[in-house]
């Protein structure tokens, strides 16, 4: 009994209650995890049965819970609980702001302006969006729909947007059948984004099942980054690394802090309500499913045979434009009508996603990054990190990164 007291006052038990099978919610238990080995002392519960995510509350006594809300059942069992719980989602479902439990959730309008991003600087003039149909949960897919089509229509490009009428792939043939029927009626080449990747593979599937060539008659872009799903398609898929990492170590530190409180004083505070915090996506990750370039227009391919070819070095917009047989105000209007953004702009999105590769797919010093990114300092460097994600390389490189925290 000694034994157990002493272990219960060097580790806290914390409940991580969330979906294992889902890849959204492994990508977060991933972040949980990395912050537990951090900062040490932590004993975490995950239920690897999704059916039976919940602890029995009556008999676990853990000092904290990481809880999804989107789930109804896991929304009501947190109600009245007197420990430290912080919840994690899509931004819908049971969670109650005037509850006071601290809230994590994606940025789905930045997730949708990103996909619409990427696949106009593909050159797409037609653009397309798959969804879930609605229901108490999904709202995060309609508002990432609506950031996309808002993006494309200030861009000038027509969207089509699709949700069928199947949520999960139990009935496969009428969900295909319906998704065959959508697709094969849309203006080709499209650069098509579905709400998730779980969802972006049915896609690939429809395509194959028409003889459709990805990612020259479609291009495919997914959301989540789940490596199971993204490699093992074929091509393999583009889809934007949202976060989800991160979404789970900001819980861990906003339940740890909560902890740490609680220890101190087991009254409750008076203070308002946390707000909600929304983390933005970090960025897509390119794979073979949209490497394609849908335009004709010669003068913006050299200038995209350019930005690709050195993302690192800033652009000479006006050799570009002599080696294109242009002005350079012809190709600057040019490449903004076709890409739907400024040279400048895609150099600076280029510049950016391929950092984010340096920072969290390699073991490089930061100052080697800086380098090899052609930046001045490692301090300029940050600067333009922050600026455009609201992280530091180093906090990127620590919640991001499969291998841990750098040392």
């Amino acid at each position: 009994m000694a034994g157990t007291e002493a272990a219960s006052m060097t580790q806290r038990l914390v409940a991580v209650i969330l979906d294992a099978a889902r890849p959204y919610d492994r990508l977060i238990i991933g972040g949980v995890a990395h912050y537990a080995r951090e900062h040490g002392g932590w004993s975490l519960y995950v239920e690897e049965d999704p059916l039976q995510k919940l602890p029995d509350l009556k008999r676990w006594h853990g000092q904290g819970i990481i809880a999804n809300f989107d789930d109804r059942q896991v929304a009501a069992a947190m109600r009245g609980l007197t420990i430290p719980v912080v919840g994690v989602g899509g931004g819908y479902g049971w969670y109650e702001p005037a509850s006071g439990t601290p809230y994590i959730y994606t940025d789905n309008a930045a997730i949708g302006r990103l996909g619409a991003e990427h696949l106009l600087g593909c050159g797409f003039e037609t653009l397309a969006f798959y969804g879930y149909p609605r229901t108490t949960t999904s709202g995060w897919s309609e508002e990432r729909a609506a950031s996309f089509e808002s993006a494309a229509t200030q861009a000038g490009r027509p969207c089509h947007v699709f949700t069928g009428r199947h949520a999960t792939a139990r009935r496969w043939e009428d969900l295909q059948d319906e998704l065959m029927s959508w697709i094969a009626k849309l203006p080709k080449p499209v650069g098509l984004m579905a709400c998730n990747d779980v969802r972006a593979r049915h896609v690939l599937e429809a395509c194959r099942s028409l003889g459709l060539r990805v990612p020259h008659d479609v291009a495919v872009l997914g959301v989540d980054n789940d490596e199971m799903i993204c490699d093992l398609t074929s091509p393999p898929l583009s889809s934007i690394d949202q976060s989800a990492r991160r979404i789970g170590y900001e819980a861990a530190a906003a339940l740890d802090r909560l902890m740490q409180a609680s220890g101190r004083s087991k009254r409750r505070s008076q203070s308002a309500p946390p707000q909600p915090v929304v983390i933005p996506p970090i960025g897509v990750i390119a794979r073979a499913s949209t490497d394609t370039t849908a335009t004709r227009d010669e003068a913006v391919l050299v200038a995209l045979h350019h930005l690709r070819r050195n993302p690192w070095r800033r652009p000479d917009v006006a050799a570009i434009a002599a080696e294109a047989c242009v002005s350079r105000s012809t190709l600057e209007n040019r490449f903004r009508t076709v890409i739907g953004r400024s040279i400048h702009e895609e150099f600076v999105r280029l510049r950016l996603a391929g950092l984010r590769r340096l920072i969290t797919d390699t073991d490089l010093p930061l100052k080697a990054v800086a380098i090899r990114a052609s930046f001045p300092s490692v301090q300029y460097m940050t600067t333009f990190l922050h600026r455009h994600t609201g992280l530091t390389p180093a906090r990127l490189r620590a919640v991001e990164r499969r291998r841990g925290p750098a040392a």
